[in-house]
């Protein structure tokens, strides 16, 4: 065995570096970090060939003091902790001292300061960490920019691991959106190759940071989103959180926050997973830029050398906290607040202060289009009967219109103050009957309707005997089924909300479901996966006429439910043309 030997502080450092400096991008965000904490409200990034030549970071934020360059390379060195209760309390992005050490070891680095009042700039390179030159005198305005050059040149092994320009650029410009989308206060920019690809200027009200978040995010996401603010004593959830309808095939959309620091965790990954999963397509995703704020010393941000992961004092209260959130934002939305939202996005005015840094602030803009003065005149024509005039105090009451008709037997048309609303009436009634069903399950009170006939059907052995051994199961969810043979069962009662469904198909799904979950433990477990299944077959089918009063009981089920801007499936239930959309169909004002 080879004797124990301390590592030389080099080596270390390259070790460290493993952990902190995975690729440019990584580069890129600890400088970037350093320069929020100096208090910079404007930072310029420069890189070369995607970051393998060169990645520099200047700000305008304090400086460096001349006397702690030094201090600066070496390992464990920093301004920002000096005692546990510190670390225990840490709010700024950076407090290790290990990123620039850890960079240094593993590419060339250059780090020119002048504080802000110093009438002399002071800079240090680092080609060698193990034998620093003392600092010399350089040209720098007020503030730091450091200089990384040839990354990985001297640990060769790791560089061969680097993407192509293209990828690792990919990298650099996410790791700086992220950023962006915390600190709106901040004005960052970035040069490739000498030219400027990309600018988010100094957000100083709602109205600017909403287009850093559009030119993020796009346009698609604001105008398919909901606003979220939630709040505790102690806990606060605000930002914008996609509609089940804008789902994605992968998470690139998803941007948690943590005290303005971004994090990948299971625990909130799990609960917007839970918080969504009632509404949520089979396979997507959901979008989402959200921030959580809470008191430093309950989130532990020392759990990971790059900071990307974080530990929470109170794991289970975090996760019903941010679970609960998001889940009473899709409840509590309603036709109306979809359409007050997509009406503010398409004229750009300053959406709800939702991102902690803003105070709330928002008015509704009035929307006077000329397909809407056309309306008035053709008005007469349409019979009074069908209710179509929009009068004001009605379109507040009523956000989804009054019915024209169907289209095809599958689509109700309707008008409201905003244009033209179509509803896919199977998808809509579906989801109605669903969360009626859900209430009265968890209420006790799953109203059961005798069938006037009896229907008698043939099953599985195993499926009668399930009848026989769990009739109180069936009862729950409003069916009364007996064994009347070794493969026979008889239907006697339904639920009195699917009467007019087809039973023989119901029932049959709710014996498959049953025998999936096997015990009546998992039967509880999945019972909302029961009842949606029922409330599909109970669903009013495409091809079935309507009349103009059904099609308006329908709009108005639609308005009170919750979640009802999708089925059971995640797809959407209705959607909004508004006036300029109808007017670009024929050219008008063009």
């Amino acid at each position: 065995m080879p004797r124990i030997k301390q590592l030389s502080r080099q080596l270390a450092n390259q070790i460290a570096a493993g952990e902190v400096v995975e690729r440019p991008a990584s580069v890129l965000k600890e400088l970037v970090e350093n320069s929020i904490d100096a208090g910079a409200n404007k930072i310029e990034i420069n890189i070369k060939h995607g970051g393998h030549k060169q990645i520099k970071v200047s700000d305008n934020g304090a400086g460096i003091y001349r006397d702690d360059l030094k201090l600066a390379l070496l390992s464990h060195a920093t301004s920002k902790i000096a005692s546990l209760d510190d670390l225990e309390n840490v709010s700024s992005m950076g407090f290790r001292g290990e990123a620039l050490s850890s960079i240094a070891s593993v590419a060339k680095l250059t780090i020119k300061s002048r504080q802000q009042e110093a009438d002399t700039a002071w800079s240090i390179e680092a080609f060698d960490a193990e034998s620093l030159a003392d600092p010399k005198p350089c040209a720098q305005q007020p503030g730091t920019s450091v200089e990384v050059c040839d990354l990985f040149y001297s640990v060769p092994a790791r560089k061969k691991f680097l993407k192509t320009e293209r990828t690792e650029f990919t990298h650099l410009t996410e790791t700086l959106k992220k950023i962006a989308l915390a600190f709106p206060q901040i004005e960052f920019s970035l040069i490739h190759n000498n030219k400027k690809v990309k600018k988010f200027p100094r957000a100083e009200g709602q109205k600017q940071y909403q287009k850093r978040i559009d030119s993020i995010m796009g346009d698609e996401f604001m105008q398919s989103s909901l606003e979220l603010d939630y709040k505790t004593d102690d806990l606060k959830l605000a930002g914008l959180m996609g509609l089940p309808t804008f789902a994605r095939n992968n998470t690139a959309l998803q941007y948690f926050f943590v005290n303005g620091r971004i994090i990948r965790d299971r625990l909130i990954s799990h609960a917007v997973r839970q918080a969504y999963q009632d509404v949520l397509y089979h396979g997507k995703h959901p979008a989402f830029v959200l921030f959580l704020q809470l008191a430093p010393k309950n989130v532990d941000v020392n759990v990971h050398p790059a900071k990307s992961e974080v530990k929470f004092a109170s794991p289970g209260q975090i996760h019903d906290f941010v679970r609960h959130a998001i889940q009473k934002t899709i409840v509590d939305s309603k036709p109306e607040d979809r359409l007050t939202l997509n009406a503010a996005v398409a004229d750009k005015p300053a959406r709800r202060g939702w991102h902690p840094d803003f105070r709330r602030g928002f008015r509704q803009e009035k929307i006077s289009l000329s397909v809407k003065e056309q309306i008035k005149a053709y008005q007469p024509l349409v019979e009074d009967n069908l209710k179509t005039r929009l009068k004001d105090e009605a379109a507040q009451d009523y956000p989804l219109g009054f019915a024209l008709g169907q289209l095809h037997n599958i689509y109700v048309l309707s008008q409201n103050d905003q244009g033209l609303v179509l509803v896919d009436m199977h998808a809509a009634h579906e989801r109605i009957s669903y969360e009626k069903m859900k209430t009265a399950w968890h209420n006790g009170v799953l109203t059961m309707q005798p069938l006037l006939v009896p229907l008698s059907l043939r099953v599985s052995e195993l499926e009668a005997q399930m009848v026989e051994d769990t009739p109180e199961l069936f009862r729950k969810i409003g069916l009364k089924l007996d064994r009347i043979g070794i493969q026979q069962i008889m239907v006697r009662e339904v639920p009195a909300i699917l009467a007019d469904s087809d039973i023989e198909s119901l029932t049959l799904e709710v014996l498959n479901d049953f025998s999936q979950f096997n015990t009546s433990d998992k039967i509880k477990q999945n019972i909302n996966k029961i009842l949606a299944s029922m409330a599909c077959h109970g669903a009013v089918r495409a091809g079935r006429s309507l009349t103009i009063s059904e099609m308006n009981a329908l709009l108005r089920d639609i308005e009170n439910t919750e979640r009802s801007g999708q089925c059971n499936h995640g797809r959407p239930t209705w959607v909004q043309l508004g006036h300029k959309e109808l007017d670009s169909f024929f050219l008008r004002g063009q």
